[in-house]
């Protein structure tokens, strides 16, 4: 297996992905419209690391979740790289509501029983 995970294959789902879905799906939350560049998994494949393990289950677990469209989210480059990946890292986000009330998003990735973490792709 070649060890490149984002090739034409991805390239082609993602532009197909963002042209069905071209917004910010956190932008969308705080009531704007923003332009999405990027294709997030909600919840983390770990695709290169399950095929470091060269453990064939892993990397197939891991390839599904790659690869699932209901495990995708349309976001902005800067909520990608910077409130995205903070969630990732402390597996929560501190924000405010509506109303300005600190609400904690949790990480799905951390808690299954959360769903999903922005809006589920339908």
């Amino acid at each position: 297996m070649s060890s490149r995970i984002y090739g034409s294959k991805w390239n082609k789902a993602r532009l197909t992905f963002l042209q069905q879905h071209p917004l910010c799906v956190m932008c969308r939350q705080q009531g704007r419209l923003t332009a999405a560049t990027v294709v997030d998994h909600i919840v983390p494949h770990k695709l290169k690391d399950a095929m470091n393990t060269r453990h064939s289950k892993a990397i197939k677990a891991a390839q599904r979740l790659f690869w699932d469209k209901k495990n995708w989210q349309s976001l902005c480059a800067s909520h990608h790289n910077s409130t995205k990946q903070r969630i990732e890292k402390r597996g929560q986000d501190i924000g405010c509501d509506a109303n300005g009330y600190r609400q904690i998003v949790s990480n799905p990735h951390n808690d299954r029983s959360l769903g999903y973490l922005y809006f589920p792709v339908t």
